[in-house]
């Protein structure tokens, strides 16, 4: 047999319109979660890369900026349709280096376009306000304007969809941005970056810079970068947006999240587990707006609806990307697969039920993939550290409590406070909820209650840090900055 040794997909940066190896020598791996096993090689950056990003950024941006919206939006919607055409290939390449269906990785691409075409409308969410005749012969009038140079640092979890959330009102507002993105997941952003060029774009006005903490780090304290978004986890996010205020920046940091859904005795179930099932194992659990909890309202309504969960559970299947007939995919690399085994060992220790235990799971020809079946706890405490804890893999927990008020408390008292769903056909029972919950965004009878790209995404408590939500207006308010100019001629 003759073996054939081919080199290692090389990653690159992407800073003035070219695609650069960088300065340094450190290199990380990117793997194919489903084999198991490395498949590129990502530079891991430093302040050298971020200098020369900051140089192109800095030099690009005012002549953008000096564009009307008008003429930056035209060049969105021909990014737009240029994502379109490449779907396929993004989704591919998505999927290869995530590892989640390709169906979730279309969509992964889909929401992202969708605050892209929001923000195409640039020319209409820029316009300031006119106030004639204020005083005596005095008009006061204000203008939106960019704030120059904007970065961005986005998770695994959704290689396209959360760095289209951010580079695209902040280039729609007139900024230049500097992405890094997750070195797990670095491919897309850069053929993202190509695609803008290619639509028009000036070099500069887009760059992607890989690496670790150290860039992180770098990113925070570059007197060039005036404001950054930040998507992850919570200790992480916390960490940014100290580091980052204390820096002088404008800073949007969103954590993590631990959802609650309330499932009332009215509750049409046969729908709710559909529902609960879909968004507690979809993409393997692995998204801030998952439902890894869920809280039944009354024994009766705990009893039957376990016993509706373990049947649908049961059926789903685990799989590579390219099965039409997986429900899910593996977790991101086998570090991150030992952390969830943790915590279901964890969970099993501080005495929760195990109902199903999907650790044994194998999947015939991906044997070395990082997979892991639906895992379902019942009778979970909230003094549990696996419950207090983001898991943020295939793992649902069931509380159970006697009342609506007691569902709403517990779901409220948690320090996560991204969303909170309730499955219900009372109308009075849902409006309590919606009004009543800790929550920055609350699902009725809708199990992922991501708002559409018009309004905005955004946790309270310790999933978010900063008073400005992700996508919709408040993009646009974050990425300009309000002048206000009072005249008389």
């Amino acid at each position: 047999m003759v073996y054939i040794c081919r080199p290692m997909r090389q990653v690159f940066h992407y800073i003035k319109g070219c695609r650069l190896p960088g300065h340094g020598t450190r290199l990380g791996e990117v793997f194919d979660p489903a084999r198991g096993q490395a498949q590129a090689q990502v530079p891991l950056g430093g302040i050298a890369e971020l200098n020369a990003a900051a140089a192109a950024a800095l030099a690009a941006q005012p002549g953008w900026a000096a564009q009307s919206a008008h003429r930056r939006s035209q060049v969105l919607f021909r990014f737009k349709a240029l994502i379109e055409e490449h779907m396929e290939t993004l989704a591919k390449l998505l999927s290869s280096e995530h590892g989640k269906l390709l169906a979730d990785a279309r969509g992964d691409i889909q929401r992202g376009l969708e605050v892209i075409d929001f923000v195409c409308g640039a020319p209409q969410l820029l316009k300031g306000e006119f106030s004639a005749g204020a005083g005596p012969g005095i008009d006061v009038w204000s203008m939106r304007q960019p704030l120059g140079v904007v970065a961005g640092i986005t998770p695994f979890n959704f290689p396209a969809m959360i760095p289209l959330w951010m580079l695209g009102p902040a280039i729609a507002a007139g900024n230049a941005f500097i992405l890094k993105p997750s070195e797990r997941v670095p491919s897309v952003v850069v053929e993202l970056a190509a695609l803008l060029s290619e639509a028009g774009a000036p070099e500069g006005i887009l760059n992607v810079v890989h690496g670790d903490r150290e860039m992180v780090e770098a990113i925070l304290g570059h007197a060039a970068v005036k404001a950054v978004s930040f998507v992850g986890s919570s200790d992480v996010a916390q960490h940014v947006y100290a580091t980052a205020a204390a820096a002088g920046k404008r800073v949007q940091a969103m954590g993590g999240a631990k959802n609650h859904g309330l499932v009332l005795p009215d509750a049409d179930l046969d729908a709710a587990v559909a529902a609960i099932v879909g968004a507690a194992f979809g993409s393997a659990g692995e998204r801030c707006m998952a439902l890894p909890v869920v809280i039944p309202i009354g024994e009766s309504t705990a009893v039957a609806l376990r016993q509706r969960l373990l049947v649908a559970i049961k059926q789903l299947r685990v799989g590579a990307a390219d099965d039409p007939l997986a429900d899910y995919g593996p977790l991101i690399t086998a570090a991150h697969k030992q952390r969830v085994e943790r915590h279901i060992a964890m969970g099993i220790d501080e005495g929760a039920e195990l109902v199903i235990d999907g650790r044994a799971v194998s999947v015939a020809g991906h044997e070395r993939g990082f997979f892991l079946g639906p895992t379902f706890f019942d009778r979970v405490r909230a003094d549990m550290r696996s419950y207090q804890e983001e898991i943020f893999g295939p793992v649902l927990q069931m509380l159970r409590v006697d009342s609506l008020e007691q569902g709403i408390a517990l779901a409220s008292a948690h320090p996560y406070g991204n969303g909170v769903v309730v499955f219900t056909r009372s109308g009075e029972a849902a409006r309590c909820v919606a009004e009543q919950a800790e929550a920055g965004m609350v699902g009725i009878n809708v199990p992922i209650p991501v708002p559409v790209a018009y309004h905005g995404f955004g946790g309270w408590k310790r999933s978010a840090f900063g008073d400005l939500n992700q996508y919709g207006t408040d993009s646009i308010r974050f990425f300009t900055r309000t002048k206000i100019v009072t005249q008389r001629w």
